[in-house]
């Protein structure tokens, strides 16, 4: 180790980096590629966003501190639903913005399917798409 560290780049720098490595993904097509089996919708928000907007049918919920571990197919505490590295999540956070570097750590793991939803719950939920309390 040189000792040397990396400029610092700021969060919005950050979020540039890490959405170049992967697509995002809209609301309409997350929907639709949950519905088709294709895509495994997590939620990551925190309960008491959950409660104050609701659910999305389906999703898995996981809060963010747990992700990595719940995910990785190979990890001792892995949901039945982390099948493989190959597998496609779509990381929901409420706006947008944990969710990119969410699904950036997923990547790190071999997740390489791994992305997350545009605009977050709120764009679901403005795109008119099911919600449930």
């Amino acid at each position: 180790m040189s000792g040397e560290r990396e400029p610092a780049v700021g969060i919005d720098g950050l979020l540039e980096r890490v959405r170049e490595g992967y697509k995002r993904i809209e609301p309409q097509e997350a929907y639709d590629a949950a519905r088709a089996g294709e895509a495994l919708l997590v939620d990551i928000r925190y309960a008491a966003l959950r409660e104050r907007d609701g659910l999305i049918p389906g999703a898995l919920v996981v809060e963010r501190n747990e992700l990595e571990w719940r995910l990785d197919p190979h990890g001792s505490h892995r949901l039945p639903e982390a099948t493989s590295h190959d597998l496609r999540v779509v990381v929901i956070c409420n706006e947008g913005y944990a969710s990119s570097l969410a699904a950036d750590s997923l990547h790190r793991l071999g997740l390489h399917r791994a992305t997350d939803l545009v605009g977050g719950f709120q764009a679901w939920r403005a795109a008119g798409l099911p919600v449930t309390s």
